[in-house]
């Protein structure tokens, strides 16, 4: 849907050439031939303002074009106007922008922001923002661990499986990461059943899997 790209990418341009045609129409015409214009203006202008370009950012973050998702979320000026569902998202991309850039604070500082911003919901949309809180609770975990502070990585991991994750590939992670932990603790049994939960998932991203492989070496000769 090309089109809809072009809209949103101009939504904010194209509100206000609309508001600019609809003033110059009621000035020579009146108001009510000048309505409509107004309303696809207001329109137009509000949910640039409400709903942001998202949908614009999702399409960079699936080609890998990071430099291309900065630039689209650098267009939002005022995020606090952003509904609430949207403004997660948001805090969402720049966490994982920021741990592109390998800047691991500000990372944890917008991912905290989402998680804030996250609530129970219901229906379809309350288990998408679930699974994007179980997501975003993985990468909390995962900064954590990277810190040394295993004791909130246990924990952040734990919250991210009882939230639901989007898919075999994220579940597979945090089962490794507590796997890990659970060795680091020296609770080999612990750790060798999320082993087999990581493994029995039979993920296909290759940095999983080589993990995997490389745990595998030494976790059979541990004992428990």
């Amino acid at each position: 849907m090309k089109w809809l790209t072009l809209v949103i990418k101009y939504r904010l341009w194209l509100g206000i050439a609309l508001l600019a045609l609809a003033i110059f129409t009621n000035v020579q015409a009146g108001f009510w031939p000048s309505f409509v214009l107004y309303l696809a203006a207001v329109v137009l202008i509000v949910g640039h303002f409400v709903f942001g370009p998202m949908r614009l950012i999702q399409e960079c973050m699936e080609t890998g074009d990071m430099e291309a998702a900065k630039k689209v979320l650098s267009s939002i000026w005022f995020p606090a106007l952003l509904i609430k569902p949207i403004r997660s998202v948001y805090y969402t991309v720049k966490g994982n922008l920021d741990m592109v850039d390998q800047n691991y604070e500000g990372a944890e500082a917008n991912l905290k922001k989402s998680q804030e911003l996250m609530g129970d919901g219901t229906g379809l949309m309350g288990s998408q923002m679930k699974q994007a809180e179980g997501a975003n609770k993985l990468q909390l975990g995962m900064l954590a661990m990277q810190k040394g502070d295993n004791k909130q990585a246990e924990s952040y991991i734990r919250g991210a499986i009882r939230s639901g994750l989007p898919d075999k590939e994220n579940e597979a992670a945090a089962y490794l990461q507590l796997s890990s932990i659970m060795i680091n603790k020296r609770e080999f049994r612990a750790g060798k059943e999320y082993f087999r939960k990581a493994k029995g998932l039979k993920p296909t991203t290759q940095q999983i899997k080589d993990q995997i492989k490389q745990m595998e070496k030494y976790i059979t000769r541990m004992p428990g």
